[in-house]
């Protein structure tokens, strides 16, 4: 008896973007409010399905990404942040997603387009706190890749782009706090950021600081990597003074 032919599953390929800026002082996202069914007028992340069979997929996430937000990334590195291919994650049928996770200081406010109904940046915390719920698995998307943009804070010398140079070590603390979610002990910070070698460097006169003592000023070092790495547990501010 002859095996029956093997047909293929529809599957259907998505890209979803994760943009993380600073906004004051908080982490955020950008969101799309959905303009079209299925969850229409929930906020999700930006991004669509290919839209045709040769379309390269960090092309279709830049082009989704400036159709619905009019955010232009097209020479910002786009890191391949996982793929999600749960098989109930949309409605329409089996999706499975490349997600993109950029971390880019200095965005402006973007501009609903498309399919969208809005777009906005949000602060971070409310979505991984549970007060902004988003459509699909987004929220998983967004959890894992704030988990690699706190990664990268530790390993590499990132948090330095997200400061006007000449900065203070005091704004540099602030990034560190702002992305990680965690007040620091402001005398380890310090102690263990001077210890990364190449990490910043001396630049400048001193300014006065926010305690009225004047602060001295740094700019990035040479070095893109950190060693050794500023780890998120041996920083934490003592529980007492938290």
């Amino acid at each position: 008896m002859s095996e029956p032919e093997w047909v293929p599953p529809s599957v259907l390929i998505a890209v979803d973007l994760l943009v993380l800026t600073l906004r004051g002082p908080d982490l955020c996202l950008l969101l799309i409010e959905r303009g079209i069914e299925p969850m229409m007028g929930q906020q999700a992340l930006p991004g669509g399905f290919l839209s045709h069979d040769r379309e390269e997929l960090v092309t279709a996430a830049r082009r989704e990404l400036r159709e619905e937000t009019s955010i232009d990334l097209d020479s910002v590195h786009l890191e391949l942040l996982g793929v999600y291919s749960g098989p109930e994650r949309d409605p329409r049928g089996r999706v499975v997603s490349m997600a993109y996770l950029a971390i880019v200081p200095r965005l402006g406010d973007p501009e609903a387009g498309t399919d969208a109904m809005g777009a906005r940046w949000h602060p971070v915390a409310a979505v991984l706190g549970g007060s902004l719920r988003l459509a699909f698995d987004h929220r998983d998307i967004v959890s894992d890749g704030v988990e690699r943009a706190r990664q990268m804070l530790e390993t590499t010398t990132l948090a330095t782009t997200f400061c006007s140079s000449p900065f203070s070590l005091s704004d540099l603390q602030g990034v560190y706090e702002a992305v990680w979610g965690m007040p620091l002990d402001t005398r380890n910070f310090y102690r263990k950021l001077r210890r990364a070698d190449g990490f910043v460097v001396p630049a400048g006169p001193m300014r006065q600081g926010a305690s009225g003592r004047p602060a001295r000023l740094y700019r990035a070092g040479p070095s893109t990597s950190l060693q050794p790495p500023m780890v998120r547990d041996s920083l934490a501010r003592p529980r007492s003074e938290a």
